[in-house]
């Protein structure tokens, strides 16, 4: 589960770095637009990755920004998925990857690792 995390903002980070990249050295239509977008998924990157530090220590508050992440890249998976070419494998890749980080997350050996207790169902006396 860390690693599917860490999988994915490896992934945003390295995409980001090209953006950077080939907006400095390339001819983009826009070069602003392309630095700041690479500088945008670099900084999305990041979550992930931090994530995926926490899941390692098993900290309990990793797991929110994991849950986000994944939910996130759904629908970046269903718009790769109504894409044509390359792109629907992609897409396919990603939804597993997410779908099944989300279970990964959300069961109760997770839950339990990460020393998050439940709602509470009786009040306190």
């Amino acid at each position: 589960m860390a690693g599917l995390n860490a999988l994915e903002g490896a992934a945003l980070a390295v995409g980001g770095i090209y953006m950077v990249v080939m907006g400095l050295l390339g001819r983009p239509d826009s070069p602003q637009q392309a630095e700041m977008g690479g500088l945008t998924l670099v900084a999305l990157g990041l979550i992930p990755l931090c994530a995926a530090r926490g899941l390692l220590l098993r900290r309990g508050w990793s797991r929110g920004p994991a849950l986000v992440t994944q939910l996130m890249a759904l629908p970046v998976a269903w718009t790769l998925l109504r894409a044509q070419g390359a792109l629907i494998p992609a897409g396919v890749v990603l939804a597993a990857v997410a779908v099944t980080a989300l279970a990964l997350l959300l069961s109760p050996t997770t839950t339990q690792a990460l020393g998050i207790r439940g709602p509470r169902t009786t009040p306190d006396a």
